[in-house]
């Protein structure tokens, strides 16, 4: 039996996810958390096979989850979950060390094979994901969003699809202030001075849609 926790904000994303591996023959769904941090105590108390994490949450990111796990040499086997496909964001997490990579918008059975797989011990990345990486590679540039720490490139994204210093502040639970350090540092690094520019750059690098892009703009 493949034992999987669902770390995701999203209610709405956990229920989905945990509908479609119920159905599954030897998977079974132990347990749920609503943000990083409870996330990766979920995973010290059950160690479970696999872990769905999301990329974007609250109190602790998916990379610095990951990041974790393996610092602290954890067997679960991470499988991120994410709105973005380009870089910088599938490279980071496997480097942080992620198990496999799958956009949202993936389709149940490629969710269950991920799942199945990584559990054997093997590496998962979305066609999409993996033509990215490999194109990425051949070019040679490197984003300029790989210079951002986890908590950096979470406030950059966030930045970016217009959301204000707030709100932000809500989602991951931090302070105000802490935020706009947190973005005085990331647009000195990029060499940007405000969210609009940043949009561009984000956009530019194929970390925004059309769509994201223009509520931002």
């Amino acid at each position: 039996m493949i034992r999987v926790v669902l770390v995701d904000d999203h209610e709405l994303v956990r229920t989905g996810f945990r509908m479609i591996l119920a159905q599954q023959a030897g998977i079974e769904v132990i347990g749920e958390a609503a943000d990083g941090e409870h996330g990766l105590a979920l995973i010290r108390s059950e160690m479970p096979d696999v872990a769905l994490v999301d990329v974007h949450m609250p109190r602790l990111s998916g990379i610095e989850l990951t990041d974790r796990v393996r610092k602290h040499k954890l067997s679960t086997r991470i499988v991120i979950l994410s709105v973005v496909s380009e870089a910088p964001f599938p490279r980071r997490l496997i480097e942080a060390g992620a198990s496999g990579y799958l956009t949202k918008g993936c389709a149940a059975d490629e969710l269950v094979r991920a799942v199945r797989q990584v559990a054997d011990g093997r590496r998962y990345l979305s066609p999409d994901i993996a033509e990215v990486l490999a194109l990425g590679a051949l070019d040679g540039g490197e984003s300029p969003f790989e210079v951002l720490s986890a908590r950096e490139l979470d406030v950059a994204m966030m930045l970016a699809r217009g959301q204000d210093m707030q709100l932000i502040a809500d989602k991951l639970k931090l302070s105000a202030k802490t935020v706009a350090t947190y973005k005085y540092r990331l647009f000195d690094k990029l060499g940007v001075d405000n969210p609009v520019a940043l949009a561009h750059l984000a956009h530019t690098h194929g970390l925004l849609d059309d769509r994201t892009r223009a509520l931002s703009d």
